[in-house]
């Protein structure tokens, strides 16, 4: 017992600076505080459980080991086994710990490459294909239905960010929309491509300052709905169930499947994590990386 004890001991003195080093690359690309802790504390688990001295001669075995172990292991305050959910943090922890290695050449190679593991079972909002997303657009006639979906699509915003949308924060001249108080009362820049300003001027010059001007009971809303007040997130949904229902779209789809589908693409398309953490105003990296994963089917029609 003692001797196992020793052993800790020295493994711990061992692997702290290594632990800290990784816990500051944590916080240096922007992870949560949550994470921060939580990440490194996964890690240096597995390395007093398998007894690792030496981070060069890992291997997929005592990886294998410990994700058995793990399936077993007690809760340490109120007994009962670990989640499934929480082991696939361990699993994460240990894939973002071996990759920061093997990239900062700490270490030859990544013993979790090619290793499969049991994925945790919860029901993830699954993002719309870019065939799915091209279909909506077609089924868009109107300049409010295009402008709909550019809004969530095109510029991700949030439900609660298009009904707060007013027309000065859309800057025609500039190619930019300003998100003037996201969630957790956050700020961002939106840059627009062209086309989408074309298409939100359009809706602005010859809807909502033609027709809908007579009526408007909100000057400053963007968005007007039939009765000339702003737009609210039921309105938005009812327009986007009818776009679907015409592009022979079945499934259940929100506003923010929306955002959810434009962070999966512009990913794939090479944007990196940190631009799409931006783009959608996330003030964390694994909030991003939650939002934006696609499945294997998806990736292959991108």
């Amino acid at each position: 017992m003692c001797k196992d004890l020793f052993l800790i001991i020295i493994l711990l003195s061992s692997m702290t600076p290594i632990i800290r080093q990784f816990k500051d690359y944590l916080y240096q690309v922007g992870y949560s505080e949550n994470m921060q802790y939580m990440l490194p504390a996964l890690v240096r688990e597995f390395l007093e459980q398998q007894q690792i001295t030496d981070l060069c001669y890992v291997t997929q075995q005592q990886v294998s080991s410990f994700y058995e172990w793990l399936q077993i292991r007690p809760l340490k305050k109120r007994g009962g086994a670990l989640s499934e959910t929480m082991i696939q943090h361990y699993v994460y922890g240990l894939k973002t710990f071996f990759s920061w290695l093997e990239v900062t050449g700490q270490a030859d190679y990544n013993p979790l490459s090619g290793m499969k593991f049991k994925k945790a079972v919860h029901h993830a909002r699954r993002p719309l294909t870019v065939e799915q997303i091209r279909d909506l657009f077609t089924a868009a006639i109107t300049l409010k239905e295009i402008a709909l979906l550019h809004l969530f699509y095109s510029c991700g915003l949030r439900r609660s960010e298009g009904e707060a949308l007013n027309i000065h924060d859309i800057h025609f001249r500039e190619q930019l929309l300003y998100v003037r108080e996201g969630k957790g009362a956050k700020r961002r820049v939106i840059p627009l491509t062209g086309k989408v300003r074309d298409d939100l001027e359009a809706y602005y010059l010859h809807e909502r300052c033609g027709s809908s001007a007579a009526k408007a009971r909100d000057e400053d809303a963007f968005m007007l709905n039939s009765r000339g007040t702003r737009m609210s997130g039921d309105s938005y949904m009812k327009r986007l169930k009818h776009l679907l229902h015409k592009a022979g779209i079945l499934e259940e789809v929100s506003l923010h499947h929306l955002r959810h589908s434009i962070a999966t693409h512009l990913l794939q398309s090479g944007m990196s994590m940190e631009y799409v953490r931006d783009f959608l105003g996330h003030r964390h990296l694994e909030s991003t990386q939650i939002y934006a994963k696609p499945d294997a089917e998806q990736l292959k029609q991108l």
